[in-house]
């Protein structure tokens, strides 16, 4: 017989898990008001500020010991270099968007994710695709393709989004590392060339620190808050709820980021745009519908 803790933990992580991709749907509030700063530095303050906040959770909680044990695995620096450099473009791309008016484009990326993984799951690990999937594929490639010939540009702020977090999130699936400790070992390994580049910013005059506003200093001091939170969110609601569930949560982020670009940033959206993004979204739609129906089955399996 199951006690009221166990039947409210489902509720607890659907709620832990969704607020997580509030938060992130919100992000372009957070860096917008950062838009004066070049974006190199900005993720630069974005990696040292996370790993200070990382390590400082770590060494009052779990996983310190983990984490040192990763430190003396030479694969384990190997894969998490390689998606510390996945996480750091991603975060750059994003972060440039957003701050020069492509919002909309942006949230484009993340709406993709999920079919770039199914892409990837096909084409890079060779699993069996089912005929909705297929068919969710076709769509958002049809959409792309709208884009770049009725728009007249490739969106590649979008692709590269989807590109850089669908392989990092490959890498991440094949680690053994939590999302706390993988996220404090890419940070580390990439705290020197941020650290250096801050210190160079500085030195040359450009940089933010004692540059700019009080207010300013605390939102860019805050960016590891800002990064972490939201992670540890997400992974105590992952680790609660079921993967389907999961995975209808995961479109609140670039929804909302979808309503900033079109109603509080007003970004421009033409007939053509909107015909893409229903391509994508129509994608979008087919996964979710194959994913529920196929999940008794896989999860029986």
């Amino acid at each position: 017989m199951p006690t009221p803790d166990d039947l409210s933990a489902p509720a607890r992580g659907a709620l832990a898990a969704a607020l997580a991709y509030l938060a992130w749907g919100l992000f372009p509030l957070y860096w917008t008001q950062l838009g004066a700063i070049n974006a190199l530095e900005l993720i630069a303050h974005r990696h040292l500020s996370s790993l200070v906040f990382v390590l400082a959770i770590m060494a009052v909680g779990p996983g310190w010991s983990e984490f040192l044990a990763a430190l003396r695995s030479g694969t384990a620096l190997r894969w998490h270099l390689a998606s510390g450099l996945l996480l750091t473009a991603n975060w750059l791309v994003f972060v440039w968007g957003v701050n020069h008016g492509y919002v909309l484009e942006s949230s484009l990326g993340y709406f993709l994710v999920p079919l770039v993984n199914v892409a990837f799951g096909r084409f890079l690990l060779h699993e069996h695709l089912r005929r909705l999937q297929w068919l969710a594929i076709a769509c958002a490639s049809l959409g792309v393709l709208l884009l770049l010939l009725r728009a007249g540009r490739l969106p590649w702020i979008a692709l590269a989004l989807a590109a850089t977090f669908g392989f990092y999130g490959l890498l991440r699936k094949r680690s053994p590392l939590g999302p706390l400790v993988g996220l404090g070992v890419e940070t580390l390994l990439l705290a020197p060339l941020a650290l250096a580049f801050v210190v160079w910013q500085q030195h040359s005059g450009a940089g933010a620190l004692g540059r700019v506003s009080v207010g300013t200093h605390v939102l860019l001091l805050s960016a590891g808050v800002v990064t972490a939170v939201p992670l540890l969110l997400f992974a105590y609601g992952a680790r609660r709820i079921r993967f389907s569930t999961l995975g209808l949560l995961q479109y609140i982020g670039p929804t909302v980021q979808f309503a900033l670009g079109a109603w509080f940033y007003r970004e421009p959206f033409s007939p053509e745009r909107a015909a893409a993004f229903g391509f994508i979204w129509a994608g979008l739609a087919l996964y979710t519908v194959d994913n529920l129906w196929n999940q008794p089955r896989l999860t029986a399996a």
